[in-house]
């Protein structure tokens, strides 16, 4: 199946939310998408740490959301 991986922020004053990544990914099913979701939280250049990822199919109908310590990860990776 192909899924939409989108990165975002958030901003806690108005819950507002920004794109920070998006990512196409092709994967057996929602479990497989989640893991690639979250080794890309971990490894993707982006201008910021995302903060939360949602996962949709390619129609646009959002299947899984979470938030994420991508930075966290990611400095325990360098230690």
């Amino acid at each position: 199946m192909k899924f939409v991986i989108e990165f975002y922020r958030t901003r806690v004053t108005d819950d507002a939310h920004a794109v920070i990544g998006r990512e196409t990914a092709l994967a057996g099913d929602l479990d497989d998408a989640i893991e690639i979701a979250r080794l890309l939280a971990r490894t993707l250049n982006m201008p910021q740490w995302p903060d939360a990822v949602t996962i949709s199919e390619a129609d646009g109908a959002a299947l899984y959301s979470e938030i994420i310590a991508a930075r966290e990860n990611r400095e325990k990776q360098h230690e």
